[in-house]
């Protein structure tokens, strides 16, 4: 098993070069400037200035030479400095906003796999019946739906209208004067929505995945000897067939971690969350390279260990994958 582990690690590191490479030129061909900003709207700025900031950026190099300046810097864990009016390292912007982004990720897969899994095996025990439709209709819905958009219908409804949920941000203003169990409280109902919107879409696909699956399981010759031999129907659907049913499932889990990170880019754009996607939008907008760069390669990251972890989950579950 280590070894195994071990193998996949070390499969990451020419998979973490070459998504970096391909961000990197692909990320130049975006038309404007990080100069741009900062001299077309300055009536004093010169073409001496222009050039001195294009220096100053070195993106007066040429790109091959711009991408291998980058990564010496990511080897010796620097990220650099933003091009931003702040200047700040780069490192401690996304330290300072990857918690937010992770935390509300991680409840959101916990959200999926609590609710999902357990749909997904109910509606295929019980299929074609009126539990099984009914999911089935929501599904699709879900599917069908944009995020975006029932994100701003919640805020109305939740926000504006009743008055419940806020819709905005991660803290009220006098979340300073509150007691701790009140911060926790007003931190909860500020999660709600950006959690529920970033679970919504995996939600969906992963209860019907876990439909097929567990449809495909339940009429193999085993579970009819477990059931010959005497065995409850509750031990035969969750002792045999939902261990069986959970290994194509884990893969579509980890697969769908980039998902839910790209995501994050769009409910915390909307919710005005302080967090790693956030920062990616505005990032992108004023051309800040060295943040976008360092986003992406720590969303990288993520993704990879994302994916590490369902192989991982694969083989504990499945001895198969393992001992070949």
């Amino acid at each position: 098993m280590l070894q195994y582990t071990i193998k996949r690690m070390l499969m990451m590191i020419p998979m973490l070069i070459g998504i970096s490479l391909i961000c990197f030129f692909v990320m130049r061909l975006a038309p404007g400037s990080p100069t741009d900003l900062q001299t077309q709207m300055n009536p004093k700025a010169s073409a001496e200035m222009r050039e001195r900031l294009m220096s100053l950026y070195e993106l007066d190099k040429p790109i091959p030479v711009q991408y291998v300046s980058w990564l010496k810097k990511i080897v010796r864990g620097d990220l650099g400095r933003s091009f931003s009016s702040d200047h700040r390292l780069v490192a401690d912007k996304i330290l300072e906003r990857i918690p937010v982004t992770i935390t509300i990720n991680l409840l959101s897969l916990i959200i999926i796999v609590l609710v999902a899994v357990p749909i997904g095996v109910l509606s295929a025990v019980h299929q074609d019946s009126w539990f099984d439709k009914i999911t089935a209709v929501l599904v699709f819905i879900g599917f069908a739906m944009p995020t975006f958009w029932l994100a701003l219908l919640l805020m109305i409804f939740f926000g504006i209208h009743l008055g419940w949920l806020p819709i905005s941000g991660l803290r009220s203003l006098n979340y300073e004067y509150l007691t701790t169990q009140a911060q926790l409280l007003d931190l909860a109902r500020h999660l709600v929505l950006p959690v529920f919107i970033s679970a919504f879409g995996g939600l969906a696909g992963l209860s019907r995945y876990m439909r097929a699956n567990m449809l495909e399981v339940i009429r193999q010759d085993y579970i009819l000897t477990a059931r010959a031999k005497g065995l409850s129907e509750r031990q035969v659907i969750f002792k045999h067939a939902l261990r069986n049913a959970l290994l194509p499932a884990i893969t579509i889990l980890g697969l769908s971690i980039p998902g839910l990170i790209g995501g994050s880019v769009i409910f915390e754009t909307i919710f005005a969350i302080p967090g790693m996607g956030q920062l990616f939008y505005m990032s992108v907008m004023a051309r800040d390279y060295p943040t976008v760069m360092g986003i992406l390669l720590i969303g990288a990251v993520l993704t990879l260990l994302g994916n590490l972890i369902a192989d991982v989950s694969y083989a504990v579950a499945d001895p198969r994958i393992r001992i070949s």
